[in-house]
């Protein structure tokens, strides 16, 4: 990235405002905070803004139970969301709901320009209905065979098996999740986005840089295809906004979920000058604009949300990046699938830091799924952070704070191998800035390897016996937190929690643009335990919590 581009806003998709968090939706925030996080460390303008996506069928039937209002719903689920947010060191600097009253003004004002430009079509269609509930079905309370690969217990708007995106009524023996009986079709009439008229401009943007390739090339099979206008409209009951001038017609979730992007810095504006909707989605604008997404979502990120985008006249985005989904033993984490984990169960038995240091460890651009083995969690936390890292600042410490009242010595002993790691922190800024994750940790625990090495090889627990060679000990020990602190401004972005203890040890705030220059004749404070171990039994202990 361009070091005189300052002025960058990240976003997350929304998570659903019907339940918990689960590590799924953890994966993508603390990709998407890791990198927002990094570039604050360069000094860079990063607005990172997300929401709770509060509107669906699915929202009006769980208040319905809880025999409440849906707005009390999804505001006690936004306090959660946030808390738990907060708890994964996630740093937005602002998050909303889907359901404020600029997302409300901005989607109907957004339709009516696009229905003033011939954009909206209306159409009598035929719809899934749930004959016991007297309901037309959403498609994610429908279930059956996908009509392409005939892959059974799919949704009836997208195969998890091959990616197909279909209308709920091709599904073969479609299920109401709701009832457990046959829905049968029901004609309705209802309101259409004319995706199809952006055909040629969608064909040129998917080559713009904007889409990973993989993406890409998936998107390329749905415009071969052909594309199919698309309903933005629901039936009652529903919990959402109603489409202006019509009765008991709603927008669908999908279509509010990313004019959300823009009302979040719409309200932003009501609250800072600094915030402007012209200024940060209108064509001209100088900002960059990065999306992080799930697979599963890349057929409205990249189809539907640029045509509305062009639609009206806006930028699009710079990028969208993709993740897979996160697997345990090779099944998709996924509430409305029955496999999930809770991110506040797993804080309950685990800390926050770990996680997203394991889950750096597995991220890159990729967007195959990212496979969590809690055996492989064990040994990688306590193999890098424990031994590894860790070890490092407190096995150099000890001599600093017995022999040399804790100031670090006035020299680099070992200049050559500090030259080694300040090369190394340019491949990690080229790995942050391509979201390589994967690759940053793979070479944080090599820099740390040959700096245990080094300490290893000097022996200064032996060198400390000779007084005439504690002069060398006092070098070689400085050297060592030397080493310590590049690798932690390193992890900065990665473990903020477990940096922040590092910076009260060392005494100072790591800061990116210090790493060039050596921490010398300097004041560091007691060392104390950073990180503690985890034991096998707290992994047997949180397995059993997920098989009962």
């Amino acid at each position: 990235m361009n070091n005189t581009i300052k002025n960058i806003l990240v976003t997350c998709a929304f998570p659903y405002a019907n339940g918990k968090l689960h590590l799924g939706h953890i994966l993508e925030q603390v990709q998407a905070d890791i990198w927002v996080r990094y570039h604050r460390l360069r000094n860079r303008q990063v607005t990172f803004i997300c929401a709770d996506d509060a509107h669906g069928t699915a929202i009006f039937l769980h208040a319905k139970k809880l025999n409440i209002h849906p707005n009390e719903l999804i505001l006690v689920m936004k306090k959660q969301h946030q808390k738990v947010l907060s708890q994964f060191s996630i740093s937005h600097d602002y998050y909303s709901t889907t359901d404020s009253k600029q997302n409300k003004k901005l989607c109907c004002h957004i339709y009516q320009t696009l229905k003033e430009k011939k954009l909206i079509s209306k159409k009598i269609i035929p719809q899934l209905y749930d004959t016991s509930l007297q309901m037309f079905l959403s498609d994610r309370l429908v279930k059956g065979a996908c009509p392409v690969c005939l892959i059974r217990d799919q949704f009836g708007d997208h195969c998890d098996s091959c990616g197909a995106t279909y209308n709920g009524v091709e599904l073969i023996q479609p299920q109401s999740i709701l009832s457990n009986s046959q829905p049968v079709i029901k004609k309705s009439m209802h309101f259409f986005l004319e995706l199809s008229k952006f055909s040629n401009f969608l064909k040129n943007w998917i080559h713009s840089g904007s889409l990973q390739v993989p993406v890409v090339n998936k998107v390329k099979e749905w415009l071969i295809t052909g594309l199919k206008n698309w309903n933005i409209s629901r039936d009652k009951p529903y919990f959402g906004f109603k489409i202006p001038g019509v009765i008991k017609k709603y927008f669908y979730v999908w279509w509010d979920a990313p004019i959300g992007y823009i009302s979040c810095i719409q309200e932003l504006s009501l609250i800072s000058s600094n915030f402007s909707v012209d200024k940060f989605w209108k064509k001209d604008s100088n900002i960059l604009l990065y999306h992080f997404i799930g697979k599963d979502i890349i057929y409205f990120h990249s189809l539907f949300w640029p045509a509305i985008l062009e639609g009206i006249g806006y930028r699009k985005p710079t990028k969208i990046f993709a993740h897979g989904y996160l697997t345990i033993n090779g099944s998709k984490l996924s509430k409305s699938k029955g496999m999930m984990i809770s991110a506040d169960h797993w804080l309950k038995y685990f800390d926050s830091d770990s996680l997203r240091y394991y889950f750096a460890s597995k991220l890159s651009d990729s967007i195959d799924d990212i496979e969590m083995n809690l055996n492989d969690y064990l040994f990688k936390i306590n193999s890098d952070i424990v031994n590894n890292i860790v070890n490092l600042a407190s096995r150099n410490a000890s001599f600093l704070k017995k022999y040399f009242s804790n100031k670090l010595s006035k020299v680099i002993v070992a200049p050559k191998l500090y030259q080694l790691y300040y090369d190394a922190i340019k491949e990690i800024e080229y790995f942050f800035e391509n979201r390589n994750f994967q690759k940053i940790i793979k070479k944080i625990i090599y820099l740390s390897d040959i700096a245990n090495q080094y300490i290893s090889e000097e022996k200064p627990w032996l060198l400390i016996q000779n007084f005439q060679s504690r002069n060398h000990v006092h070098n070689i020990c400085s050297m060592g937190i030397n080493f310590f602190r590049i690798l932690m401004i390193a992890l900065k972005p990665i473990i903020p929690k477990i940096t922040k203890k590092a910076e009260i040890f060392l005494n100072i705030s790591l800061s990116w643009d210090d790493i060039q220059k050596p921490l010398l004749n300097h004041k560091i404070n007691d060392f104390y335990s950073l990180y503690s171990r985890i034991q096998p039994e707290e992994i047997t202990n949180f397995l059993k919590t997920l098989n009962s």
